[in-house]
């Protein structure tokens, strides 16, 4: 069987035109040879002047300032984009029909689609997070049930550690579809504290109380104000409501910090809480 097929190609060979193919290819070199040469030139050309776009993009965003977590995104997408559309040019001169290419990467644009829809949906939010800014690295924020600051903002997810020193990783379509709430962006933040007293201590000695630890204490803001009053009067007594201001970066410490000063001024001013 192999000596037949190996007679059948022998033949096959012997009978094959080479003249005719050799024309054939010397007239395909002369109309197709000069746009290869064309496209060869123009694609060095192309690829020098994207290096050279590339490097004033890089200049120009920091110069500009802009965010240096979007600045490596724009950077390739602009660059990606040059280099599909030189592509394209070169296929042009060199004469490839491109409706069957379209074609193909319709199809597989669309596939792709499907299979990457949640991909893409944290793609596209990533985005918009960079663009318009609800929160920055370094915020302290609520978001998905979780508190803390936001160490990392990628084209995907966003990496928040908690104040328990957890590392939660958060899918950017999550943060752009429901609540943020940013703790920090303001830079301060107010401290609420509800005490309750009975109705044998006067109101005027537990303000004298507050207020001297409120005076010792050098992270609480005087503007705003704070501000102590009756917040709810009760059968059994009455509760005073505490308002102090402090930066928004040291909010945990403070409040740590300044119900132990309250507890230990008030206990020092002979005033019995409930249940004491």
């Amino acid at each position: 069987m192999i000596v037949t097929l190996n007679m059948f190609l022998l033949q096959k060979l012997q009978t094959f035109n080479w003249q005719q193919f050799y024309n054939k290819a010397y007239s395909w070199l002369l109309t197709i040879g000069p746009r290869i040469l064309v496209a060869l030139v123009i694609f060095f050309i192309g690829m020098w002047f994207i290096r050279l776009f590339k490097k004033w993009l890089h200049h120009h965003m920091h110069r500009k300032e802009f965010d240096p977590s979007i600045q490596p995104f724009l950077a390739s997408l602009f660059i990606t984009a040059l280099q599909i559309l030189l592509i394209i040019v070169l296929m042009q001169i060199i004469g490839l029909q491109l409706t069957i290419f379209t074609a193909l990467i319709g199809a597989v644009g669309v596939a792709a689609g499907l299979a990457l829809s949640g991909t893409l949906q944290n793609f596209t939010s990533g985005i918009l997070i960079l663009l318009l800014k609800p929160f920055r690295v370094g915020d302290n924020i609520i978001a998905q049930g979780t508190e803390g600051t936001v160490m990392t903002i990628e084209i995907f997810y966003t990496i928040v550690k908690a104040y328990n020193n957890t590392t939660v990783i958060i899918p950017n379509s999550k943060l752009s579809n429901e609540v943020i709430i940013n703790l920090s962006r303001e830079g301060i933040r107010r401290l609420d504290i509800e005490l309750k007293f009975g109705f044998g201590i006067p109101f005027e000695q537990v303000n004298s109380v507050i207020s001297t630890a409120i005076k010792s204490e050098p992270n609480i803001l005087q503007d705003p104000q704070p501000r102590t009053g009756v917040s709810t009067v009760e059968a059994d007594g009455y509760k005073v409501m505490v308002n102090v201001w402090t930066h928004a970066h040291g909010y945990q410490d403070l409040k740590l910090k300044f119900q132990e000063q309250l507890i230990e001024n008030i206990i020092k001013a002979g005033i019995k809480l409930p249940g004491t």
